[in-house]
């Protein structure tokens, strides 16, 4: 099966009920891991690639990993860029095979990223790429994504309906309490679905993304402290809030900070138990196929996408 677009995808997904998770990668042990979960949960998948992805990992060795998962795997699976910072990286990345992109207007002023949107989608839609614009402001850290509690902000109901008919993008991220980074909340985690249910019910049928939707799984931050870490304040979005979106039109739902705590935690453990061991294989092996738990775990409690492969 090569690799599809979002648009089929998405549309199952809001017509089921679930969501379909956009898990982040960064190098070939996180591709398989993620790869290993969805197969072992026939789940349908997006491989997502941020900027400070393929700057780390080099856009040409990322094709060929996602190449060699979609071959050995026979999922739908769509490879998406995250965050896209400006029209050059979305074009470089429709050029270079992928067949989603999400232009981050975000921090523009409504009607500059209107245009913004509009000429990615342009571009594109022009080579049967799908694109998913963002309206609202995330707070958090992720890569080059740095937005303060201050510059963040929820998305207006009343602008979703002139953006996606002006921008024609095919899927949008809102902004309704989620953020990027482990270190999420200061206090009671808390979104805004009467936002979401306001958005929906001005775009029926239309798929909404949830960006910056980790967890933070306190097992992982357990461990990772008991190894010598220091993530004592972090805290997540509660996966009853998340699987209560995913039923609702939210139809993608972002996972990158769990990704990286299974992993790091699996990693700083194997060390505290077999100092003796240098070979990577031996620690990486064991990070790999945590992180597919933790990719099934996703699948099954949160995402509900489970046995959609076929669908």
């Amino acid at each position: 099966m090569p690799l599809v677009n979002s648009k089929d995808m998405f549309k199952k997904a809001y017509d089921g009920g679930y969501a379909i998770g956009a898990f982040n990668v960064n190098n070939m042990e996180i591709v398989q891991g993620i790869v290993e979960g969805a197969t072992a949960e026939n789940a349908p998948l997006i491989l997502q690639v941020s900027a400070g992805a393929r700057k780390y990992a080099n856009h040409t060795y990322l094709m060929k990993l996602i190449e060699a998962a979609v071959e050995t795997s026979g999922l739908p699976i769509v490879v998406h860029l995250d965050h896209g910072p400006d029209f050059e990286t979305c074009k470089s990345c429709i050029d270079g095979g992928f067949t989603s992109v999400m232009i981050d207007g975000s921090h523009l002023p409504f009607e500059e990223n209107i245009a913004l949107t509009r000429r990615v989608v342009d571009y594109a839609h022009e080579r049967g790429v799908t694109v998913e614009g963002e309206l609202g402001r995330l707070a958090g850290v992720e890569d080059d994504i740095n937005v303060s509690v201050e510059d963040s902000s929820y998305t207006h109901p009343d602008q979703v309906e002139e953006f996606v008919h002006k921008t024609q993008c095919d899927s949008l991220a809102i902004a309704i309490g989620t953020s990027h980074g482990a270190f999420k909340f200061k206090g009671e985690p808390k979104l805004r679905f009467d936002i979401l249910e306001e958005v929906s019910r001005r775009l029926p049928g239309f798929p909404i993304v949830l960006h910056g939707a980790s967890s933070v799984v306190p097992e992982y931050v357990d461990m990772i402290n008991q190894y010598g870490g220091k993530l004592d304040n972090a805290r997540g979005v509660p996966e009853e809030m998340l699987r209560r979106a995913a039923s609702m039109s939210v139809c993608k739902i972002n996972i990158d900070s769990d990704l990286r705590l299974a992993f790091t935690a699996k990693i700083r453990e194997h060390f505290a138990l077999h100092p003796e061991h240098f070979d990577p294989r031996q620690y990486l092996k064991e990070a790999r196929s945590e992180l597919a738990l933790m990719v099934r775990h996703k699948i099954v409690n949160v995402l509900g996408c489970n046995n959609k492969a076929d669908a």
